[in-house]
């Protein structure tokens, strides 16, 4: 009994004695002065980091599996070769540590809270970082693991050379009360080498966890160069930016200037008004309920930016209710008209100054071509088509203001492949019939190769050329194809190096006749159309054929046959130099007074083209009426009466000589 009560007597002191011994631990760690050991700390962080970290005035610590760290002036030094000299400096910093995994070199801090923190962020087109904590700061390197930041004021630098940004960001916290986003800031700089401001609000506990599940809100408004984006949203997995839900206004003077923004290769266009719902998962942008205006056309569709791949594909399928045909005209390397600018600008489209001019504008007239020239000459960027793939179709229900051709809807098949774009098929309703086909461009080799292949069916003579009255009577139908293949960068190049055949053909219809006798100078007949009016003629047959080689086209076969005149033709067409000399026989099948019958001329260039009366012939009739008027004034009507010595043309073999190109590129 004795020697029970004397060990629970020595139990109850060793107990006393270690409770006194934890108490004194514990006192001493609370009150333990830890400056002392601001050095050695100092030291062994910047040796697990790989540069210099310094607290640099108090520092307090709270043990435990997760040690929290408060420091008065926090500061982490920056690589040398980074242009600010500090990652991190901090009035003060509180922040938690974990402390196995530091002894393992990895950095892990769950919670960091930060006063007035000013922070530097640089990358290198090498891959150097300056938030890689490892010995060579690259991509390969160390990052910590953060789990929440919470600031209250402060500023942030980010510098990368290749995407052309250097951005200074600007930070603070107001009270939150019922604010959601209570964190503001204003960015102002440069990206992709333009001139680059932001404004927004988000969250004011910053969640870079990757098993954070909470979205954290975000509102945004930036303008890059003369590209505007307002969005509204939430983000998860912060660090990595894995998943995004936002609304957003997207406008511009190009959609083109987006590839430098974001990497997408998109056509040029007119000044734009854009918006819809951005969702991203991971390395996959889907952009739905898009709604807006290119130039004066709508545009309305989906599509998705896959970057998962070592090439990213985008895919999407677009429509307009209604596209007006002078918004194509960026598409082939020409200006827009100042209606599809002003049509956007009405809905808050800032457009650039006209003081401002692009390395391109002092070397290029503004409609794209060179002076005297209507073919465009503004280089396509043959290089993007390298920078991803595509497969996107796009429709028009309803084309307006075509002034050359009566389009009246469309749609294609856009296949970018390894830099080979491929528009297949292109669908086109042009004069109430069709044109169909296909355009490659293979970009893989220099210049570029372009080919075009086109079906020409059942197009309606009295809608082909609307601006022409004397038309409008006449009907018909006109079928042919376009066939040839050249090389260039832009659309005169192409067209100036190309060969192959073009073809037009026309069977049995009606016409105005009072045109035809135009066309053959027959005074008489004209005078008596106008008179009494215009009448139709039949038409047996037409064909416009032309072989093409090096730009050089040459007429295989030019007839047109009425049952009133014979017209054949023959002549050249140069699209490299932008001329043209064809001449026109017409052969009446009637007899007329009045008649100064000869051949007729259309030559000149592109933009100054002529057309007239064969001079040499004329000048004969002429010339035998000016002598038969000497001796008798009666005589000379005999110069100009037209025996009508036309025979009507085998419709038969003029259609199947024009249907036959003579080149090899041509044939099928």
């Amino acid at each position: 009994m004795k020697n029970f009560l004397f060990n629970s007597v020595v139990v109850r002191r060793w107990l006393a004695g270690l409770a006194l011994l934890a108490t004194t631990l514990v006192l001493g760690l609370v009150f333990f002065p830890w400056d002392l050991l601001r050095g050695p700390i100092n030291r062994y962080v910047s040796e697990q980091l790989g540069r210099r970290f310094e607290i640099t005035r108090h520092l307090s610590v709270s043990l435990g599996r997760t040690t929290t760290v408060i420091a008065d002036g926090v500061e982490i030094a920056n690589p040398e070769w980074a242009k600010d000299p500090y990652l991190l400096k901090a009035t003060a910093a509180e922040f938690d540590i974990s402390l196995l995994p530091l002894l393992a070199g990895k950095v892990v801090l769950p919670r960091i809270k930060m006063t007035e923190p000013r922070i530097g962020l640089q990358i290198e087109p090498d891959g150097r970082r300056t938030w890689a904590f490892s010995r060579n700061t690259s991509d390969k390197g160390a990052s910590p693991q953060i789990g929440t930041v919470v600031v209250d004021q402060g500023s942030l630098t980010y510098l990368a050379k290749a995407q052309g940004a250097d951005l200074d960001v600007r930070f603070s916290l107001v009270p939150e009360s019922a604010n959601t986003m209570p964190l503001r800031y204003q960015a102002t700089g440069r990206w992709n080498n333009g001139s680059f401001t932001a404004s927004g609000r988000t969250g004011g506990v910053l969640e870079f966890s990757k098993n954070s599940e909470a979205p954290f809100p975000v509102e945004l408004e930036a303008v890059a160069g003369k590209t505007s984006l307002k969005a509204k949203g939430s983000i998860a997995d912060l660090a990595n930016l894995g998943s995004i839900d936002a609304n957003f206004d997207l406008q511009g003077k190009n959609l083109d200037d987006l590839y430098g923004l974001f990497g997408v290769v998109l056509p040029a266009t007119p000044a734009y008004k854009l918006r819809g719902k951005l969702d991203k998962n991971n390395k996959i942008w889907a952009v739905s309920q898009i709604q807006g205006l290119l130039g004066k056309s709508d545009l309305s569709g989906s599509m998705s930016f896959d970057q998962s791949s070592k090439v990213p594909l985008l895919t999407g399928k677009l429509q307009s209710k209604v596209m007006d045909f002078a918004d194509l005209a960026p598409v082939i390397g020409m200006e827009p008209v100042g209606s599809s600018t002003q049509a956007v600008n009405s809905v808050g489209v800032s457009t650039p100054n006209k003081k401002a001019k692009s390395n391109t504008d002092k070397t290029t007239p503004p409609n794209g071509t060179a002076p005297g020239k209507v073919l465009p000459r503004t280089p396509l960027n043959v290089p993007r088509l390298n920078a991803m793939n595509a497969d996107v179709t796009y429709s028009a229900a309803d084309i307006r203001h075509v002034k050359v051709l009566p389009l009246d809807k469309g749609s294609v098949h856009v296949v970018l492949k390894d830099g080979i774009l491929q528009l297949e098929p292109i669908s086109l309703g042009v004069a109430g019939g069709s044109v169909a086909g296909t355009i490659r461009i293979d970009s893989t080799v220099l210049p570029a190769a372009v080919t075009t292949r086109l079906d020409v069916r059942a197009l309606q003579l009295n809608q082909l050329f609307p601006a022409v009255e004397r038309t409008k009577t006449g009907f018909g139908k006109f079928s042919g194809r376009f066939n040839l293949t050249g090389r260039g960068n832009s659309v005169a190049q192409v067209l100036g190096s190309s060969s192959g055949d073009v073809a037009l053909l026309m069977g049995k219809g009606e016409m105005s006749n009072i045109l035809l006798e135009f066309m053959g100078l027959d005074g008489g007949e004209v005078i008596k159309f106008l008179v009494r009016g215009d009448d139709t003629v039949q038409l047996r047959c037409a064909a416009a054929a032309f072989d093409v080689k090096q730009g050089l086209m040459t007429s295989r076969a030019i007839v047109l046959d009425t049952s009133d005149t014979v017209i054949t033709g023959q002549g050249q067409v140069n699209l490299a130099a932008e001329t043209l000399d064809i001449l026109f026989k017409p052969q009446p099948k009637d007899m007329s007074i009045l008649s100064l019958r000869s051949p007729l001329r259309i030559s000149g260039t592109f933009a100054d083209t002529t057309a007239g009366p064969e001079a040499s012939a004329l000048a004969g009739r002429v010339g035998i009426a000016l002598v038969l008027a000497a001796i008798n004034p009666l005589l000379a009507l005999a110069a100009t009466i037209e025996t009508g010595p036309g025979e009507n043309a085998d419709c038969a073999a003029v259609l199947s000589q024009a249907a036959q190109p003579k080149s090899a590129t041509g044939k099928k």
